[in-house]
């Protein structure tokens, strides 16, 4: 028996359960909530804008996964290198880029179009990977241990030195906590519960507090440029609701020249005749396409009419596939 376990006492003891190395173990997903609390019942970890990923350690090599279960080795070499696989382990976490103290999406963008690790490697962007939970170790799936458990063999059994990091957490004072993210422009709180199993699936165990209003939505059209601008004006986006993709507004600001061109020539590949909304949209000189690039947006508010106020492109999303892209509420 490994120490870890042994130190384990019997009833959580029964909780480990013996199995042979998992081929994919689905992501836990967060809700999102405007309620926000102070529990000693949960803890409150910072919500980091950059990209989910898995690490599973075989015991033979490492494979990093984003949560759609895409291969993300060739993207980040730095982070594969730099984690000791002497024993077989799944762990959770996020990579990020920072912009000064801010962990950010758009910085990260470079990073998550290449395909060469060689690039990558020569790339000025640097990476850094926050782990905050454990799912199996050493032949044992360790998913329904409490989660303040887990995190604690996390952090005992994984070897951390950058570009590997620990997400640290608090315990109390959720609310207190939240105002101080939002003070210093974080994107927001995971709120967990600190008893909570690791479910696969989307858990109100799990509530993401944000600071700033910002999902996915579908990309389904573009409009022309309009004066010295290059590829396209703007892009028309929506949300899944009841089979049908919904229109949820325009986004013309967040592009630099590069990302101007380089999804235009992505979108003109998937130009199609028809619109893939439901509803009829009030735009002249419109392309639509078929709805399969996610794009990651912020913006102010929700207007009473189901429209964005004052959206902003923040990257694309690779790492969650359209069909997937609804409305949070």
């Amino acid at each position: 028996m490994t120490d870890w376990l042994r130190k384990l006492n019997g009833n959580i003891q029964e909780k480990v359960l013996e199995r042979s190395f998992p081929d994919w173990l689905e992501p836990m997903l967060a809700k999102l909530t405007h309620d926000y609390f102070s529990d000693d019942q949960w803890i409150f970890e910072r919500k980091l804008d950059g990209q989910r990923c898995l690490t599973y350690c075989d015991g033979d090599g490492i494979t990093l996964y984003s949560r759609n279960r895409k291969q993300a080795n060739d993207r980040y070499p730095e982070i594969v290198e730099s984690l000791d696989c002497k024993t077989p382990f799944i762990a959770d976490g996020e990579i990020v880029a920072f912009e000064g103290t801010q962990t950010s999406f758009s910085r990260l963008q470079p990073r998550m179009q290449l395909k060469d690790p060689e690039k990558a490697k020569q790339s000025k962007v640097d990476v850094y990977y926050y782990l905050f939970d454990l799912l199996y170790l050493d032949g044992y799936l360790i998913t329904e241990l409490p989660l303040r458990k887990r995190k604690s063999i996390l952090k005992a059994e994984i070897r951390f030195q950058d570009p590997i990091r620990y997400l640290q957490h608090r315990n109390t004072e959720g609310e207190a906590f939240f105002k101080e993210a939002c003070k210093k422009e974080w994107e927001g709180l995971i709120a967990k519960r600190a008893d909570a199993t690791y479910k696969q699936s989307r858990s109100s165990d799990w509530l993401k507090f944000k600071c700033l209003n910002r999902q996915e939505f579908v990309i389904g059209g573009y409009t022309n440029p309009q004066g010295e601008r290059l590829g396209f004006g703007a892009l028309l986006v929506g949300y899944h609701e009841d089979d049908h993709l919904k229109y949820a507004g325009k986004v013309g600001t967040g592009f630099d020249d590069d990302t101007l061109k380089s999804l235009h020539e992505h979108l003109t590949s998937l130009e199609r005749k028809t619109s893939p909304f439901k509803e009829e949209i009030p735009e002249n000189g419109v392309h639509w396409v078929t709805p399969k690039l996610v794009a990651e947006i912020g913006f102010t508010e929700w207007t009473n009419d189901n429209k964005m106020r004052h959206p902003r492109f923040l990257g694309l999303r690779g790492d969650k596939s359209a069909e997937q892209v609804v409305k949070e509420d």
